[in-house]
Protein backbone atom coordinates (compact mmCIF):
# COMPACT_ATOMS: atom_id res chain seq x y z
CA UNK A 1 0.00 0.00 0.00
CA UNK A 2 1.42 3.29 -1.02
CA UNK A 3 1.96 6.46 1.82
CA UNK A 4 -1.21 8.23 2.61
CA UNK A 5 -0.46 12.07 1.72
CA UNK A 6 -0.59 14.14 4.61
CA UNK A 7 -1.16 17.69 5.52
CA UNK A 8 -1.10 20.33 8.55
CA UNK A 9 -4.14 22.19 9.43
CA UNK A 10 -3.48 24.94 12.07
CA UNK A 11 -6.46 26.83 13.74
CA UNK A 12 -6.12 30.58 14.73
CA UNK A 13 -9.39 30.98 16.64
CA UNK A 14 -9.45 34.68 17.44
CA UNK A 15 -11.34 37.35 15.25
CA UNK A 16 -12.42 41.40 15.85
CA UNK A 17 -15.95 40.66 14.82
CA UNK A 18 -18.31 37.29 15.11
CA UNK A 19 -20.36 37.07 11.64
CA UNK A 20 -23.69 36.03 11.82
CA UNK A 21 -23.75 33.84 8.99
CA UNK A 22 -20.20 31.62 11.36
CA UNK A 23 -20.40 28.52 12.90
CA UNK A 24 -17.06 27.65 12.91
CA UNK A 25 -14.85 27.78 16.18
CA UNK A 26 -14.11 31.86 16.36
CA UNK A 27 -13.69 34.07 19.26
CA UNK A 28 -13.98 38.01 19.02
CA UNK A 29 -10.87 39.28 20.92
CA UNK A 30 -9.16 42.82 21.13
CA UNK A 31 -5.77 41.45 22.48
CA UNK A 32 -4.83 37.58 22.01
CA UNK A 33 -2.13 36.23 23.59
CA UNK A 34 -0.89 35.10 20.17
CA UNK A 35 3.18 34.54 21.28
CA UNK A 36 1.44 31.81 24.13
CA UNK A 37 -0.55 30.36 20.95
CA UNK A 38 2.02 29.87 18.67
CA UNK A 39 4.05 28.62 21.64
CA UNK A 40 1.04 25.73 22.42
CA UNK A 41 1.50 24.74 18.46
CA UNK A 42 4.23 23.78 18.63
CA UNK A 43 4.47 21.76 21.91
CA UNK A 44 1.33 19.83 19.73
CA UNK A 45 3.28 19.48 16.64
CA UNK A 46 6.22 18.14 18.20
CA UNK A 47 3.89 15.48 20.30
CA UNK A 48 1.78 14.63 16.99
CA UNK A 49 5.15 13.91 15.10
CA UNK A 50 6.15 11.67 18.23
CA UNK A 51 3.27 9.81 18.30
CA UNK A 52 2.75 9.73 14.09
CA UNK A 53 6.09 10.25 13.24
CA UNK A 54 7.53 12.58 11.00
CA UNK A 55 6.06 12.47 7.50
CA UNK A 56 6.65 15.21 5.34
CA UNK A 57 3.55 17.49 4.74
CA UNK A 58 1.69 17.78 1.25
CA UNK A 59 0.24 20.82 2.20
CA UNK A 60 -0.10 23.24 5.65
CA UNK A 61 -3.25 25.24 5.96
CA UNK A 62 -3.75 28.37 8.64
CA UNK A 63 -7.54 28.59 9.30
CA UNK A 64 -9.83 30.53 11.32
CA UNK A 65 -11.13 32.51 13.11
CA UNK A 66 -9.18 35.28 11.34
CA UNK A 67 -5.28 33.33 10.59
CA UNK A 68 -4.02 37.34 9.32
CA UNK A 69 -4.37 38.62 12.65
CA UNK A 70 -1.20 36.61 13.83
CA UNK A 71 1.67 38.42 13.83
CA UNK A 72 4.60 36.64 11.79
CA UNK A 73 6.75 36.31 14.76
CA UNK A 74 4.50 34.55 16.28
CA UNK A 75 4.68 31.84 14.28
CA UNK A 76 8.28 31.66 13.41
CA UNK A 77 8.90 29.08 16.03
CA UNK A 78 6.44 26.51 14.10
CA UNK A 79 8.17 27.09 11.18
CA UNK A 80 11.66 26.91 12.21
CA UNK A 81 10.03 22.86 13.31
CA UNK A 82 8.96 22.08 10.51
CA UNK A 83 11.95 23.80 8.08
CA UNK A 84 14.40 21.82 10.80
CA UNK A 85 12.36 18.53 10.48
CA UNK A 86 12.37 19.29 6.39
CA UNK A 87 8.43 18.43 7.40
CA UNK A 88 7.99 21.23 4.39
CA UNK A 89 9.91 22.82 0.94
CA UNK A 90 9.53 24.77 -1.56
CA UNK A 91 7.38 22.41 -2.93
CA UNK A 92 4.91 22.47 -0.26
CA UNK A 93 1.64 24.96 -0.49
CA UNK A 94 1.20 27.07 2.25
CA UNK A 95 -1.93 28.75 2.73
CA UNK A 96 -2.96 31.61 5.02
CA UNK A 97 -6.75 32.56 5.49
CA UNK A 98 -6.47 36.64 5.10
CA UNK A 99 -9.85 38.99 6.16
CA UNK A 100 -9.62 42.11 3.86
CA UNK A 101 -10.15 44.53 6.98
CA UNK A 102 -7.08 43.38 8.62
CA UNK A 103 -4.81 43.79 5.79
CA UNK A 104 -1.14 44.87 7.12
CA UNK A 105 1.68 45.48 4.24
CA UNK A 106 4.40 44.13 7.11
CA UNK A 107 2.25 41.13 8.13
CA UNK A 108 2.13 40.24 4.07
CA UNK A 109 5.74 40.49 3.75
CA UNK A 110 6.24 38.80 7.13
CA UNK A 111 4.06 36.06 5.72
CA UNK A 112 5.78 35.59 2.62
CA UNK A 113 8.86 35.65 4.64
CA UNK A 114 8.18 32.54 6.47
CA UNK A 115 7.38 30.59 3.77
CA UNK A 116 3.08 31.24 3.01
CA UNK A 117 2.99 31.14 -0.67
CA UNK A 118 -0.68 31.50 -1.38
CA UNK A 119 -3.76 33.21 0.40
CA UNK A 120 -7.31 32.93 0.33
CA UNK A 121 -8.80 36.24 0.75
CA UNK A 122 -12.28 36.48 2.56
CA UNK A 123 -14.11 38.53 0.16
CA UNK A 124 -17.44 37.30 0.45
CA UNK A 125 -18.74 40.12 -1.33
CA UNK A 126 -17.84 43.23 -3.23
CA UNK A 127 -21.44 44.63 -2.56
CA UNK A 128 -21.32 47.59 0.49
CA UNK A 129 -24.80 46.86 1.54
CA UNK A 130 -24.18 42.72 1.40
CA UNK A 131 -20.99 43.26 3.53
CA UNK A 132 -22.72 44.62 6.23
CA UNK A 133 -25.47 42.41 5.88
CA UNK A 134 -23.13 39.75 6.41
CA UNK A 135 -20.94 41.75 9.28
CA UNK A 136 -17.75 42.14 7.75
CA UNK A 137 -15.79 44.51 8.97
CA UNK A 138 -14.52 45.17 5.30
CA UNK A 139 -15.74 47.45 2.58
CA UNK A 140 -15.01 46.58 -1.09
CA UNK A 141 -11.57 48.69 -1.49
CA UNK A 142 -10.10 47.04 1.07
CA UNK A 143 -10.78 43.86 -1.13
CA UNK A 144 -8.94 45.23 -4.26
CA UNK A 145 -6.11 46.43 -2.21
CA UNK A 146 -5.45 43.43 -0.22
CA UNK A 147 -5.13 41.71 -3.44
CA UNK A 148 -2.81 44.05 -5.08
CA UNK A 149 -0.61 44.08 -1.97
CA UNK A 150 -0.39 40.64 -1.64
CA UNK A 151 0.99 40.48 -5.55
CA UNK A 152 3.44 42.92 -4.35
CA UNK A 153 4.36 40.95 -1.54
CA UNK A 154 4.99 38.03 -3.60
CA UNK A 155 1.88 35.71 -3.59
CA UNK A 156 1.48 34.18 -6.95
CA UNK A 157 -1.26 32.05 -5.77
CA UNK A 158 -4.60 33.93 -4.48
CA UNK A 159 -8.15 32.43 -3.57
CA UNK A 160 -11.00 34.60 -3.28
CA UNK A 161 -14.34 33.34 -1.20
CA UNK A 162 -16.95 34.50 -2.52
CA UNK A 163 -20.51 34.21 -1.38
CA UNK A 164 -23.91 33.87 -3.29
CA UNK A 165 -27.48 33.70 -1.75
CA UNK A 166 -27.30 36.28 0.79
CA UNK A 167 -29.80 38.39 2.17
CA UNK A 168 -31.93 40.10 -0.07
CA UNK A 169 -28.92 39.34 -3.15
CA UNK A 170 -30.33 39.35 -6.76
CA UNK A 171 -28.54 37.61 -9.46
CA UNK A 172 -27.20 40.63 -10.98
CA UNK A 173 -25.18 41.78 -7.86
CA UNK A 174 -23.53 37.94 -8.29
CA UNK A 175 -22.57 38.41 -11.54
CA UNK A 176 -21.01 41.95 -10.79
CA UNK A 177 -19.24 39.81 -7.44
CA UNK A 178 -17.77 37.49 -9.63
CA UNK A 179 -16.76 40.08 -12.95
CA UNK A 180 -15.16 42.45 -10.27
CA UNK A 181 -12.68 39.22 -9.72
CA UNK A 182 -12.53 38.27 -13.38
CA UNK A 183 -11.28 41.91 -13.78
CA UNK A 184 -8.58 40.88 -10.77
CA UNK A 185 -7.31 38.47 -12.77
CA UNK A 186 -8.04 35.56 -10.16
CA UNK A 187 -7.28 31.81 -11.07
CA UNK A 188 -8.90 30.05 -7.95
CA UNK A 189 -12.47 31.09 -6.89
CA UNK A 190 -14.31 29.40 -3.85
CA UNK A 191 -18.67 30.46 -4.73
CA UNK A 192 -20.78 28.57 -2.41
CA UNK A 193 -24.49 29.46 -1.53
CA UNK A 194 -24.96 30.66 1.68
CA UNK A 195 -26.56 28.36 4.51
CA UNK A 196 -28.57 29.11 7.95
CA UNK A 197 -26.33 27.04 10.56
CA UNK A 198 -27.31 26.08 14.05
CA UNK A 199 -25.10 28.31 16.86
CA UNK A 200 -25.26 31.36 14.45
CA UNK A 201 -26.83 34.81 14.67
CA UNK A 202 -28.61 34.32 11.75
CA UNK A 203 -30.60 30.55 13.05
CA UNK A 204 -31.02 32.64 16.11
CA UNK A 205 -33.09 35.63 13.97
CA UNK A 206 -33.18 34.34 10.01
CA UNK A 207 -32.69 36.84 7.48
CA UNK A 208 -35.17 36.61 4.60
CA UNK A 209 -32.26 34.56 1.43
CA UNK A 210 -33.56 34.87 -2.30
CA UNK A 211 -36.22 32.42 -3.83
CA UNK A 212 -35.56 29.34 -5.67
CA UNK A 213 -35.88 30.91 -9.19
CA UNK A 214 -33.31 33.81 -8.29
CA UNK A 215 -30.99 31.01 -7.04
CA UNK A 216 -31.09 28.83 -10.02
CA UNK A 217 -30.65 31.96 -12.14
CA UNK A 218 -27.91 33.07 -10.01
CA UNK A 219 -25.78 29.66 -10.13
CA UNK A 220 -26.30 29.42 -14.31
CA UNK A 221 -25.25 32.82 -14.76
CA UNK A 222 -22.39 32.70 -12.18
CA UNK A 223 -21.52 29.28 -13.85
CA UNK A 224 -21.30 30.78 -17.37
CA UNK A 225 -18.87 33.78 -16.41
CA UNK A 226 -16.57 31.40 -14.28
CA UNK A 227 -16.51 29.43 -17.57
CA UNK A 228 -15.38 32.74 -19.54
CA UNK A 229 -12.39 33.22 -16.61
CA UNK A 230 -11.03 29.96 -17.58
CA UNK A 231 -11.94 28.21 -14.48
CA UNK A 232 -12.83 24.83 -14.06
CA UNK A 233 -15.61 23.97 -12.11
CA UNK A 234 -13.33 21.11 -10.02
CA UNK A 235 -15.25 20.61 -7.01
CA UNK A 236 -18.97 21.57 -5.86
CA UNK A 237 -17.78 24.94 -4.67
CA UNK A 238 -13.89 25.74 -6.68
CA UNK A 239 -13.25 26.75 -9.45
CA UNK A 240 -9.70 27.03 -10.88
CA UNK A 241 -7.40 27.73 -13.87
CA UNK A 242 -6.00 24.23 -14.23
CA UNK A 243 -2.40 23.38 -12.47
CA UNK A 244 -4.11 26.24 -9.93
CA UNK A 245 -6.25 23.38 -7.40
CA UNK A 246 -5.72 23.67 -3.87
CA UNK A 247 -3.74 20.90 -2.64
CA UNK A 248 -4.87 21.53 0.66
CA UNK A 249 -8.40 20.52 0.12
CA UNK A 250 -7.84 18.32 -2.63
CA UNK A 251 -6.18 16.16 0.14
CA UNK A 252 -9.37 15.88 2.60
CA UNK A 253 -12.01 15.90 -0.46
CA UNK A 254 -9.27 12.57 -1.76
CA UNK A 255 -9.55 11.13 2.08
CA UNK A 256 -6.07 11.66 2.70
CA UNK A 257 -4.68 12.03 6.24
CA UNK A 258 -4.01 15.54 7.88
CA UNK A 259 -2.49 16.93 11.84
CA UNK A 260 -4.73 19.40 13.22
CA UNK A 261 -3.28 22.37 15.61
CA UNK A 262 -4.44 24.56 17.58
CA UNK A 263 -7.80 25.28 19.23
CA UNK A 264 -10.77 23.33 18.28
CA UNK A 265 -8.74 21.53 15.51
CA UNK A 266 -9.90 18.22 14.29
CA UNK A 267 -7.19 15.63 12.47
CA UNK A 268 -7.29 12.45 10.92
CA UNK A 269 -4.26 9.80 10.78
CA UNK A 270 -4.02 6.53 9.37
CA UNK A 271 -2.35 3.74 11.74
CA UNK A 272 -1.86 0.64 10.95
CA UNK A 273 -5.09 0.37 8.34
CA UNK A 274 -6.81 2.08 10.23
CA UNK A 275 -8.02 5.81 10.60
CA UNK A 276 -7.65 7.33 13.80
CA UNK A 277 -9.36 11.03 14.43
CA UNK A 278 -8.33 13.81 16.89
CA UNK A 279 -9.87 16.67 18.26
CA UNK A 280 -8.31 19.25 20.34
CA UNK A 281 -10.02 21.26 22.81
CA UNK A 282 -12.26 24.11 21.83
CA UNK A 283 -12.08 27.47 23.66
CA UNK A 284 -8.63 29.42 23.44
CA UNK A 285 -8.46 30.16 27.10
CA UNK A 286 -8.60 26.23 27.74
CA UNK A 287 -6.23 25.76 25.20
CA UNK A 288 -3.59 28.22 26.05
CA UNK A 289 -3.63 27.14 29.43
CA UNK A 290 -3.21 23.42 28.27
CA UNK A 291 -6.06 22.04 29.95
CA UNK A 292 -7.04 18.64 28.96
CA UNK A 293 -3.64 18.90 26.76
CA UNK A 294 -3.15 16.86 24.17
CA UNK A 295 -6.04 15.54 21.34
CA UNK A 296 -9.34 13.37 22.31
CA UNK A 297 -8.57 10.25 20.20
CA UNK A 298 -11.15 7.52 18.64
CA UNK A 299 -10.84 5.49 15.91
CA UNK A 300 -13.41 5.05 12.97
CA UNK A 301 -15.67 2.28 12.78
CA UNK A 302 -14.27 0.52 9.57
CA UNK A 303 -18.16 0.02 8.80
CA UNK A 304 -17.90 4.52 8.18
CA UNK A 305 -15.20 4.46 6.60
CA UNK A 306 -16.23 4.00 2.83
CA UNK A 307 -19.36 6.61 4.00
CA UNK A 308 -16.66 8.69 5.30
CA UNK A 309 -14.77 8.91 2.29
CA UNK A 310 -17.51 9.16 -0.33
CA UNK A 311 -18.67 12.41 1.75
CA UNK A 312 -15.95 14.10 0.60
CA UNK A 313 -15.18 12.45 -2.48
CA UNK A 314 -17.99 12.95 -4.36
CA UNK A 315 -18.07 16.83 -4.15
CA UNK A 316 -14.42 15.70 -6.47
CA UNK A 317 -16.18 16.64 -10.03
CA UNK A 318 -13.64 13.75 -10.88
CA UNK A 319 -14.98 11.68 -8.00
CA UNK A 320 -12.83 8.99 -7.05
CA UNK A 321 -11.35 5.63 -8.17
CA UNK A 322 -11.52 2.25 -6.83
CA UNK A 323 -8.33 1.52 -6.42
CA UNK A 324 -7.72 4.71 -4.59
CA UNK A 325 -11.03 4.01 -2.72
CA UNK A 326 -9.55 0.57 -1.26
CA UNK A 327 -6.14 2.50 -0.63
CA UNK A 328 -8.00 5.09 1.66
CA UNK A 329 -10.38 2.56 3.41
CA UNK A 330 -8.82 -0.84 3.01
CA UNK A 331 -12.36 -1.77 1.30
CA UNK A 332 -13.77 -3.82 -1.61
CA UNK A 333 -15.73 -0.53 -3.80
CA UNK A 334 -17.67 -3.19 -5.86
CA UNK A 335 -19.03 -4.64 -2.51
CA UNK A 336 -20.00 -1.55 -0.87
CA UNK A 337 -21.73 -0.03 -3.79
CA UNK A 338 -23.67 -2.91 -4.22
CA UNK A 339 -24.50 -2.45 0.37
CA UNK A 340 -24.98 1.15 -0.14
CA UNK A 341 -25.52 2.71 -3.39
CA UNK A 342 -27.91 0.81 -5.23
CA UNK A 343 -30.49 3.33 -5.46
CA UNK A 344 -28.33 6.04 -6.20
CA UNK A 345 -27.27 3.76 -9.11
CA UNK A 346 -31.04 3.39 -10.25
CA UNK A 347 -31.46 7.13 -10.31
CA UNK A 348 -28.18 7.19 -12.44
CA UNK A 349 -26.59 9.58 -9.65
CA UNK A 350 -23.34 7.28 -10.81
CA UNK A 351 -20.74 6.71 -12.72
CA UNK A 352 -19.99 2.81 -14.02
CA UNK A 353 -16.42 1.45 -12.70
CA UNK A 354 -15.93 4.63 -9.80
CA UNK A 355 -17.34 6.99 -7.64
CA UNK A 356 -18.38 9.55 -9.67
CA UNK A 357 -20.97 11.82 -9.58
CA UNK A 358 -22.85 11.84 -13.21
CA UNK A 359 -24.44 15.33 -14.50
CA UNK A 360 -27.75 14.66 -12.65
CA UNK A 361 -26.09 13.50 -9.54
CA UNK A 362 -24.13 16.33 -9.65
CA UNK A 363 -26.90 18.60 -9.88
CA UNK A 364 -28.54 16.71 -6.87
CA UNK A 365 -25.38 15.85 -4.90
CA UNK A 366 -27.27 16.82 -1.80
CA UNK A 367 -29.67 13.76 -2.44
CA UNK A 368 -26.51 11.43 -3.00
CA UNK A 369 -24.47 12.10 -0.38
CA UNK A 370 -27.73 11.60 1.77
CA UNK A 371 -27.79 8.30 0.59
CA UNK A 372 -24.54 7.66 2.64
CA UNK A 373 -26.11 8.93 6.14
Amino acid sequence: MNAIPRSLYVHIPWCLRKCPYCDFNSHEAKQPDFSGYGRALTQDLLADLNDFGKVPFRSVFFGGGTPSLMPPEDLQPLFQILNEKNLIDRSTEITLEANPGTRDRGHLAGYRDLGINRLSIGVQSFQKHTLEVLGRIHDTEDSIIMVEEARTAGFKRINLDLMHGTPGQTSQESDADLNKAKALGIDHISWYQMTIEKNTAFFSNPPILPNETTLERTELSGSRILESMGLVHYEISAFATPGEEAKHNMNYWEFGDYLGLGAGAHGKVTVSGEVLRTTRTRHPDHYLKRLNAGAQRHYVDKELLGAECLMNSLRLQQGISYPLFTERTGLDPEKFRRQHLMVADDLGLLMPEKFQATELGWRHLNRLLEMLV
